[in-house]
């Protein structure tokens, strides 16, 4: 698939089939995420693979989300140094895992596959449920899985809406 024709095609799934996620096509879309630049090339994340059913729908009910129970593969996005700070100021964290995300969303629908990051959770309770440690953060959950109907059309602003020349106005 073409990147430019990925990036179309992507939109957010919150139903999904009742079928597994072929292992092959797993890896290829947890390795987008791997291969995805970060600060400095440090790498500072981890990617909590859950299939378990049980654990899937304890996270469900942390994120109190109960439609994410239902896709076949959750991953818990982790920042390892919540602490670091680019030189502009804002924390690597979030912007490392954003594009590992963003790299794994576009490797999945070029696998066949849906997927949505869930930003909305209890944050202490995800931890406990998945182990991660103090000095480690999940920055967001990401539901992976065969998508159940024909998305809507996207709504999105024009081109000329969001791009400003020279400077911010």
């Amino acid at each position: 698939m073409e990147i430019y024709e990925a990036i179309r095609a992507r939109h957010s799934v919150r139903a999904y089939q009742e079928r597994d996620v072929e292992e092959d096509k797993l890896r290829r879309v947890l390795d987008a995420g791997r291969l995805a630049p970060s600060a400095r090339n440090r790498q500072e994340r981890k990617f909590v693979v859950v299939r378990d059913g049980q654990r899937r729908e304890s996270l469900a009910e942390a994120a109190d989300q109960p439609w994410i129970a239902r896709a076949p593969v959750l991953v818990a996005v982790v920042g390892t140094t919540p602490d670091a700070v680019m030189h502009c100021g804002v924390p690597t964290d979030p912007v490392d895992c954003a594009i590992a995300i963003d790299h794994m969303t576009l490797a999945a629908v070029a696998e066949g596959l849906g997927t949505c990051w869930l930003g909305h959770f209890d944050q202490e309770a995800c931890r406990r449920l998945l182990g991660v440690p103090q000095g480690a953060i999940i920055i967001e959950l990401l539901a992976v899985g065969y998508p159940r109907g024909e998305p809507g059309p996207k709504q999105r602003k024009a081109l000329d809406e969001v791009i400003c020349q020279e400077t911010f106005h």
